[in-house]
């Protein structure tokens, strides 16, 4: 069955890949997954049918398939990454029928066990072909490899949180202080 889908909101996707993603439980000390919520497909935007498809495995995978975009080394391999994902889900734009006798411009996949790649893959498409992939990222800080989506004016974020690169930089401080050169 055929379902349909948009963007997911830019904070779903970031905590989905940083809670779920292997690499980011494994950076923090976390072992296991954290329990899945109650309304998790409503929380992340996506058709209510997706739900029984929203496993920790799969929830898991996905993160983990996304965490490869986040981290590719530069333009070339993010695009290359991303086009793949999209053309493994099957994502295809689509045009649906509202119920006030108007279009809206949707996209769609074969199944509710891809809704959850393809709506991902398809926010950060539009993300980084509207900013630029130097706009996402893997954390710098210590101990961390969470993804961050920097929407900064600047364009310099480089952590995924304030806490992380406060946590960096006292680090760097008492380093540097302890070496007698601060």
């Amino acid at each position: 069955m055929p379902v349909t889908f948009t963007e997911l909101p830019l904070a779903a996707l970031t905590e989905l890949v940083n809670a779920w993603g292997t690499l980011p439980r494994e950076a923090a000390g976390r072992r296991n997954a954290p329990s899945r919520p109650e309304n998790l497909a409503t929380d992340l935007g996506l058709p209510t049918g997706v739900e029984a498809e929203l496993t920790p495995k799969e929830l898991t995978r996905a993160a983990d398939l996304l965490h490869q975009i986040f981290s590719a080394q530069n333009t070339e391999a993010c695009a290359q990454r991303l086009t793949h994902l999209l053309v493994d889900v099957g994502a295809c734009p689509a045009v649906e029928a509202t119920a006030h006798d108007s279009l809206s411009a949707v996209w769609r996949v074969d199944g509710p066990e891809q809704a959850l790649l393809a709506a991902s893959a398809l926010t950060l498409r539009q993300y980084v072909t509207a900013h630029g992939t130097e706009r996402i990222g893997i954390c710098t800080g210590d101990h961390c490899a969470d993804v961050y989506i920097d929407r900064s004016p600047g364009g310099r974020r480089r952590f995924c949180s304030v806490t992380c690169q406060n946590r960096t930089r006292v680090a760097t401080f008492r380093r540097r202080k302890a070496a007698g050169t601060g």
